[in-house]
């Protein structure tokens, strides 16, 4: 039986804090992403199916452009969002689990009121930077992988299958418990083709002869 691989942490400590006090002041508009959720925003960009430029991610992380006290501020921080993407497609490609900053379970608090629901909320927002590339191809297949993401997140409430599986406790923890290896899943699923078929040979035909025969 296989094992689960470890989950590996994208970023240290001190320089997950150093982005979570950036990202909680006043340098940063009130509508930006905390912590957590630019956690999720930037898995999902790790995963998505083509590439998002990051003048277009930066943008919409921070909700317009922080006030960056200088350019070595600016390097610093645009630095540690990059390396927190870059780190998840390096665990990813060597299939491991990116470290989520959250304990997978919600002890009966809903999703929505929860690290849990911020970061899937942070998730669907990297999705809906390209929403016509997750679900192209096979949307089935896309909408199945990402369901628990999308239930947890709590952005989708008006729906009432997806509220009815958020509220149901039992459920809920379900979606939660499979949150780090359905990262994976889809980075295979967009990221990794399929095994082609090996060409069938094409058969020999015997030496020295030829389609016609002589005379």
């Amino acid at each position: 039986m296989q094992e689960t691989p470890r989950p590996t942490p994208l970023l240290d400590d001190d320089e997950l804090d150093r982005l979570d006090d950036f990202l909680d002041s006043d340098q940063v508009d009130a509508d930006a992403l905390d912590l957590i959720g630019a956690h999720g925003f930037l898995v999902a960009l790790a995963i998505a199916p083509r590439d998002v430029p990051a003048a277009t991610w930066v943008g919409e992380l921070f909700h317009g452009e922080p006030e960056f006290a200088d350019d070595s501020e600016r390097d610093e921080i645009l630095g540690l969002l990059e390396r927190l993407r870059r780190n998840a497609v390096d665990a990813l490609e060597q299939g491991q689990l990116p470290e989520l900053p959250f304990e997978l379970e919600l002890g009966g608090i809903a999703a929505e009121e929860t690290p849990i629901g911020d970061w899937c909320a942070g998730f669907m927002e990297g999705v809906f930077l390209d929403e016509t590339a997750w679900f192209e191809g096979d949307e089935e297949s896309a909408a199945t992988l990402l369901l628990p993401f999308m239930a947890l997140s709590g952005l989708f409430e008006d729906e009432p299958d997806m509220a009815e599986l958020s509220r149901d406790a039992t459920q809920a923890e379900r979606l939660v418990q499979q949150l780090p290896e359905l990262t994976l899943d889809l980075y295979l699923h967009y990221r990794v083709p399929p095994e082609s078929p090996k060409p069938t040979p094409r058969k020999k035909k015997p030496a020295g002869r030829s389609g016609k025969q002589r005379r």
